[in-house]
């Protein structure tokens, strides 16, 4: 069995670490480079690290952030936000990231992932996809530019299209659970499995040690990624690591 990993993010705007509730009200929380040192002094399994105004502000990914934690953590760390060129990849990737997160961009242009991947390999390829249930035609939508606009695009079926054009890994965040603690949105991870054999990394809604209980006893995704219940102190990673341990859930 492959061990689940323990992911927290870090959502950063103009070199702060913010958190919100349903993608608005962001919060200050702190400094990135310190708020990683202490991820992985705890145990983190790898780090998310999202600039979640680049792409609505039209410029590139804080690189110069991204150096300082690449220069202190020795965790893979995972980085998005305002990718739009090989190069930006490139960019990243110098500056210390492991893996490179395509979000906006990609849908815009599904080839920049087959570009990336075979520049860099689909190991480093990851892309996020930002999703909201749409009742209205009882699918998943896909939402762009940190979650403002939606577009006419089936989650699932841009899942599948993302993995073909070389993704090898997605970042699934559901914007309806996004900050509220009440839980994974675990039909749709469940859903996405179905469908795709790269690992999945789930986002939104935890809230408690049970959440990731649930996600990983009710899925099959290979991650589950939280941010306000670590940054404000409510779950530590040891403690969730020891949980899913009793639980028989394997983790490093």
């Amino acid at each position: 069995m492959l061990t689940k990993r323990i992911i927290p993010c870090l959502d950063v705007d103009h070199g702060r670490v913010k958190k919100g509730v349903n993608f608005v009200n962001l919060t200050d929380v702190g400094d990135p480079t310190e708020i990683a040192r202490a991820y992985e002094a705890q145990g983190a399994d790898e780090l998310v690290f999202l600039d979640i105004t680049a792409t609505n502000e039209k410029r590139k990914a804080i690189v110069d952030t991204i150096a300082s934690v690449a220069s202190q953590v020795f965790m893979p760390l995972t980085v998005g936000g305002g990718v739009n060129t090989v190069a930006d990849m490139q960019a990243l990737l110098k500056a210390g990231a492991d893996k490179v997160a395509l979000n906006s961009a990609a849908v815009a242009n599904p080839d920049l992932i087959r570009q990336g991947a075979e520049k860099f390999g689909a190991q480093c390829i990851v892309v996020a996809i930002d999703v909201r249930y749409q009742a209205s035609q009882d699918r998943y939508q896909v939402v762009v530019n940190g979650g403002r606009k939606p577009v006419d695009l089936d989650a699932l079926e841009w899942a599948q299209t993302a993995v073909a054009a070389g993704a090898g890994e997605l970042l699934v965040t559901s914007m309806d659970k996004d900050g509220t603690k009440s839980g994974f949105d675990l039909p749709l991870y469940q859903a996405l499995t179905q469908v795709v054999d790269v690992p999945i990394v789930a986002s939104g809604g935890c809230g408690a040690i049970a959440d990731f209980t649930n996600l990983f006893e009710e899925t099959q995704v290979d991650a589950g990624l939280a941010a306000s219940v670590f940054h404000f102190g409510e779950l530590t990673i040891p403690q969730v690591k020891a949980t899913l341990k009793a639980k028989g859930v394997t983790v490093r």
